[in-house]
């Protein structure tokens, strides 16, 4: 973070358990340079740190994100809001090992849309809602969810929701199978930290290795995904963790996992 920007993405972790915060409420949590250097930022503290097995990413206020910071782009600062790494927010092109779950908080409109989509599962208050409506104002939705939108809602509700523009509701989406949970607004962050509770209380090791296979099933065939399948059993085998498991489980107890 320059000395001149204010901190946008707030980084708190409790126990194996990080909450990443997007705190630009002002402007709607919209993505701008400061706010892609921050997140990409806070995703290699994440991706870094053994004990920081599952991550939440929320807005705060009102809305989850609503996108690009038209006034960055109007004032010629279009290339901040991409890292080289990240893509778009520093985020929905990142290669990580991770799981992150969207806790969203209200809209999530256009690159807020596709952050959800890059993230691995999604709780959704009931207030929230979805859109990519870029075709309103003679653009493109160039940050993922032309490709990503299909995969997790299917062709048909994807084809009207890239072509109309129009949002769904929390409801709409969790029945196209965009979002796993929908709860009361002020139940959003708790139904999240069970969630993530619900992942980390597993071997952070093969929970990473079986979403690395996982996130490539709509681009390898049954083969390949079979053989990636074995590769990550295999490096599994030389963990500790792969010790532990059955060791607990004879000795009738909780495994102790160490990520390793």
């Amino acid at each position: 973070m320059t000395s001149d920007s204010k901190q946008v993405v707030s980084y708190d972790q409790d126990g194996h358990v990080v909450t990443l915060t997007l705190r630009r409420p002002e402007a709607r949590n919209a993505i701008n340079g400061d706010v892609a250097e921050q997140l990409e930022a806070a995703l290699d503290r994440y991706e870094a740190d053994d004990q920081a097995w599952v991550a939440i990413l929320t807005g705060e206020g009102t809305v989850f994100c609503a996108g690009a910071d038209l006034k960055e782009i109007a004032a010629g600062n279009a290339r901040r809001l991409s890292t080289k790494r990240g893509g778009f927010a520093g985020f929905v092109m990142r290669e990580r090992t991770k799981p992150v779950i969207a806790a969203i908080n209200g809209p999530a409109h256009a690159g807020g849309c596709e952050i959800t989509l890059a993230c691995d599962l999604v709780v959704a208050a009931d207030n929230a809602n979805f859109a990519v409506p870029e075709v309103k104002r003679a653009l493109i939705a160039a940050a993922g969810a032309l490709w990503r939108l299909p995969r997790a809602v299917g062709p048909a509700k994807a084809a009207e929701m890239i072509m109309t523009g129009d949002p769904i509701s929390a409801s709409e989406a969790l029945e196209a199978g965009l979002v796993n949970q929908v709860v009361p607004g002020a139940q959003l962050l708790t139904a999240a930290r069970a969630l993530a509770d619900r992942i980390a209380v597993n071997a952070p090791l093969a929970v990473q290795a079986s979403r690395m296979v996982s996130v490539q099933a709509f681009d390898l065939d049954i083969a390949e995904m079979a053989k990636a399948s074995g590769q990550a059993m295999q490096q599994m085998m030389g963990t500790d963790d792969f010790k532990e498991g059955p060791r607990a489980f004879i000795e009738k107890r909780a495994p102790k996992w160490q990520g390793r």
